[in-house]
């Protein structure tokens, strides 16, 4: 079974910058680390490996220091890993990403099941995973926190609802893109972690993929960032200070004042 994980390298939530000019967000010499999600998935794919065979390979785009998140990964246990990285990728949307790591999909020579993590953090749109299935005419099944084989080529996946979940039956090729509570992801041995450093990671560019330039990056994107700004102050804040005894009747008394305009 050929298996694919899609993860990426998002920047640490306090080293967030911007470009000024594309107002992207500026990854390179940024602290990084693999989205969250993204773990899951890696762990997720290991799963169905060990118990039905197969090879699970690394997938991501991003620039050449993205490589530091698929040798973290293939310390989990991951076969092998590629790198999607040219200047030309750089200021993708959702739709210009989907389609280069879908196109990456088919020069691997396909995937019977494809992996993703629900959303990345940087992003949160939970778009790029459906989209990948889109681009490739495969169907998938978003928000699994548990997957059965109910034969060698279908799934059973129960999708995580505000409310509980809901099972749904698909066939493979098929991706899946999951949720935090469908495993728990393992402890890279440190073995394990050294044969990472080594691994070879082929790099695939725009003449790799034969992609025109004008379907990825930014000249791809069919959405753009146009400005960035902080919302407006809303109010000027109110410190009260005193006894809980004495601020909770006010406290009280100020919110059905409000809840009354």
């Amino acid at each position: 079974m050929n298996i694919v994980v899609c993860i990426k390298q998002v920047p640490e939530t306090q080293e967030v910058r911007l470009d000024p000019v594309t107002h992207t967000l500026k990854r390179e010499g940024v602290k990084s680390m693999i989205n969250p999600f993204d773990l899951y998935a890696v762990e997720e794919a290991l799963r169905v490996k060990e118990a039905h065979g197969g090879t699970v390979t690394l997938l991501t785009m991003g620039p050449p220091q993205a490589e530091e998140a698929l040798r973290e990964a293939l310390g989990y246990g991951a076969d092998r890993a590629v790198l999607l990285s040219d200047k030309a990728f750089a200021g993708a949307d959702t739709w210009a990403t989907s389609l280069t790591l879908a196109r990456a999909i088919e020069k691997l020579g396909g995937a019977d099941l494809v992996f993703c993590g629900k959303q990345a953090i940087d992003g949160d749109t939970a778009q790029v995973g459906p989209e990948v299935a889109a681009h490739l005419g495969i169907p998938y099944v978003a928000w699994a926190r548990k997957i059965t084989f109910t034969g060698d080529d279908r799934l059973e996946v129960e999708r995580l609802l505000d409310h509980g979940y809901d099972a749904v039956e698909v066939g493979l090729p098929a991706l899946i893109t999951v949720v935090k509570e469908i495993n728990e992801p393992r402890v890279p041995s440190f073995k394990a972690k050294l044969k990472a450093r080594k691994e070879p990671i082929p790099v695939w560019g725009l003449a790799d993929l034969e992609l025109p330039p004008e379907e990825v990056g930014l000249a791809g994107s069919f959405t753009q960032v146009v400005k960035v700004f902080p919302p407006p102050a809303r109010g000027t804040p109110e410190v009260w200070q005193g006894a809980a005894a004495e601020l909770a009747p006010r406290l009280w008394a100020r919110l059905k004042e409000l809840g009354k305009r």
